[in-house]
């Protein structure tokens, strides 16, 4: 069955993590995406390891684990794009296919014909995203940007962290690059956008998308609730700011989460724990009085929770149907029984005798599901993609890699 993306093809000269997990998407979805790699080189998360255990010591570019969590369902096509013949091979690419990714800095690919107006002039209908980090315009444009100071300057940092007046407090971030990861996501969802508006209109367009837009846009109903009553948000910990109980508490034998959002939760949470009148409480009868009165209804609770095992508590929680949750390492995730029934862990073949584990695209079409296809070898597609979309011969493609082109 064909992906809902068939018959689209993607030209992804992005690196790193926002726009390979853009593409990637794409491609899961049944799209044709050509990564542009540099020769030798490729993507710069293709040295970001751990890698996978391989007797080949000289293929590290192949078995870093960052760069296939974001770059499965492509072909990695090697060109040179700083050398003229190498830019104008992908220009030509760029009138065979209907949308254009690139995350270099704003502006970078003027030099080399790769920008927007060039694309344009040979491919009217071209989707062409432009994924930087502060924007095409505006004092910042032409600076520097990696997740970590994006976490730090967008606001996620400020509301990230244990309290103040905490012992060892400061703002924390994400292990995870959210910014990346979410900017990624609202890439995929404009390239997705714009082909419906070409689909019904017959045009191209250009996407300006950055990691400051999509991380400030993260802060939600926090900064909306700044710009409306001039109350800055600070760190909460593990305390959800606008709900309560909701939180980590300590047990006997490790942690778990409560989020108890409404009353009916609160008092199901009450019986499940032996305490039902504390529902009755005058401090705590109202999502905005528990909320008043954190800090005593936690020390309450936490008397009864820390002296019963996890295991236990989270059986009764999910049958009085109380929100609860362990908090998981990566290896009881993957343990999970439900995170099993999903099929969240995919095992793609990879190389002639192994494979590797990737995640599970979690769009799930029912007329038009997703297929995972295993991540690039370094140039594995050059040859074929330049000789299939452009008409190269062999012979021409070897001469391109003797002069280092390719």
């Amino acid at each position: 069955m064909a992906g809902i993306y068939e018959g689209i093809k993607v030209l992804d000269l992005s690196r790193v993590i926002a726009g390979p997990l853009c593409t990637q998407m794409l491609g899961d979805a049944g799209a044709t995406v050509y990564k542009i790699e540099r020769p030798n080189e490729g993507d710069d998360t293709r040295r970001m390891g751990p890698f996978l255990k391989s007797d080949d010591e000289s293929a590290d570019q192949d078995r870093a684990t960052t760069f296939l969590a974001y770059n499965r369902s492509k072909q990695s096509v090697t060109v040179d794009i700083a050398d003229p013949e190498g830019a104008e091979l992908v220009r030509a690419l760029a009138t065979k296919c209907d949308v254009f990714v690139e995350n270099f800095k704003a502006g970078g690919l003027s030099k080399y014909g790769l920008d927007y107006e060039n694309i344009r002039k040979l491919n009217p209908g071209i989707i062409y995203c432009s994924i930087s980090g502060y924007g095409q315009s505006g004092p910042y444009a032409k600076h520097v940007a990696y997740d970590f100071i994006l976490q730090g300057m967008a606001g996620l940092m400020s509301t990230c962290g244990q309290p103040d007046g905490t012992p060892g407090a400061e703002p924390m971030r994400t292990s995870i690059p959210i910014t990346d990861i979410v900017t990624g996501l609202y890439a995929h969802s404009a390239v997705v956008g714009a082909l419906f508006h070409r689909l019904r209109t017959g045009e191209g367009q250009y996407i300006d998308t950055s990691l400051l837009d999509a991380s400030v846009s993260m802060n939600g109903h926090l900064a909306v609730s700044y710009l409306n009553t001039g109350l800055v948000p600070g760190r909460a910990g593990n305390s959800n700011p606008i709900a309560a109980p909701s939180e980590v508490f300590e047990c006997s034998d490790g942690h778990l989460i409560v989020a108890a959002g409404n009353d009916r939760q609160f008092k199901a949470l009450c019986q499940a724990l032996g305490c039902a009148t504390l529902a009755s409480d005058v401090r705590f009868r109202t999502n905005a009085a528990r909320v008043a009165n954190r800090s005593a209804l936690k020390e309450y609770l936490s008397t009864i929770i820390l002296v019963r095992k996890r295991a236990e508590l989270l059986r009764s929680f999910r049958s009085a149907g109380v929100p609860s949750g362990p908090i998981n390492t990566m290896q009881d995730v993957f343990s999970d029984p439900q995170v099993q029934h999903k099929g969240l862990d995919v095992q793609l073949p990879y190389g002639p005798d192994s494979e590797v584990h990737v995640l599970r695209n979690p769009l799930r079409f029912s007329q038009a599901p997703v297929s995972h296809r295993p991540p690039p070898r370094l140039g594995e597609h050059t040859e074929s993609v330049l000789v299939n979309e452009l008409g190269l011969t062999t012979e021409a493609v070897a001469a391109l890699r003797d002069q280092g082109v390719i």
